[in-house]
């Protein structure tokens, strides 16, 4: 007589069946599904006897069901890593703790091309000029504000422009009348010699030098005849009636007084002091 071997849940005759040991007692296959199978951590369903199992730290999962909670690739055979209880690929893991790209918001993984700016980090490609949109890549910039310029556009939108030209100010420059002019834009208006670091004067809101100033459009002193140029002794001008004189010039034509800020009276085209006026 054969002695009896049951399965352990429904006492079935195992003779010639298929069974498995669970705890050193046997089991059936349709008990050991119902009673004894580990549940995937995945879909939550049994692990059943015709399924390959996986474990790892206490947990388990069909083979089609260890996959990277990101992309979903099967990693059954492939390295892993676990993030917040989240299975992961090596790729995914990286883009997970890789910092994010100030500029597109992606992973900067590493490898990639990126810059680094103020504890931020932009990839390579990212980093470039508001303006222009440029990447900067391995030129010089300027920042306004939270914004990055390459040194050109920074120049045209917030550097100085010629009063003249309109262009930018790279270097240097002449300021004249609070506005900014390149130096070889800020010229005698008559002979076009530039003014800057020389003695200029200006007539109508326009710049002479000082021999074109002398010979085009200053007034002539009604005394010496001489151009009035505002320079050195001519500095102070006496004005009457239309005609000006050097300050120094403006003397009684008869005892040579001086007259400026003195009473004086004209006979013709001559002034006297008032006590050589009575004798004329």
């Amino acid at each position: 007589m054969t002695d009896r071997f049951d399965c352990f849940y429904c006492r079935d005759d195992l003779h010639g069946k298929k069974y498995i040991k669970k705890d050193e007692r046997p089991v059936c296959v349709r008990c050991f599904d119902k009673f004894c199978a580990n549940s995937c951590t995945e879909c939550h369903r049994p692990i059943g006897t015709d399924s390959k199992e996986l474990h790892h730290k206490g947990r388990y999962w069909h083979e089609d069901c260890f996959r990277c909670f990101k992309c979903y690739k099967p990693l059954a055979k492939e390295s892993f890593s676990m993030k917040d209880d989240k299975i992961m690929c090596g790729k995914c893991s990286s883009r997970e703790d890789a910092p994010r790209c100030h500029g597109c918001y992606k992973a900067v993984l590493p490898g990639d091309e990126n810059v680094e700016y103020k504890n931020n980090v932009w990839h390579d490609s990212c980093f470039t000029c508001y303006q222009c949109k440029l990447p900067i890549r391995t030129k010089s910039f300027l920042t306004k504000g939270d914004n990055v310029y390459c040194a050109p556009c920074h120049q045209r939108k917030f550097g100085k422009h010629c009063v003249h030209c309109k262009q930018a100010i790279t270097s240097g420059g002449v300021t004249y009348q609070d506005q900014p002019w390149h130096s070889e834009c800020f010229v005698c208006r008559t002979c076009r010699k530039p003014l800057a670091g020389t003695r200029f004067t200006s007539h109508e809101e326009h710049a002479y030098c000082v021999d074109c100033y002398k010979s085009t459009v200053a007034k002539k002193c009604c005394g010496c005849q001489s151009p009035i140029t505002g320079f050195g002794m001519g500095i102070n001008v006496v004005n009457y009636e239309g005609k000006s004189w050097h300050e120094y010039c403006f003397n009684c034509k008869k005892c040579s007084l001086g007259l400026a800020k003195k009473h004086f009276v004209v006979n013709g085209e001559d002034i006297y002091c008032p006590d050589c006026a009575k004798k004329v």
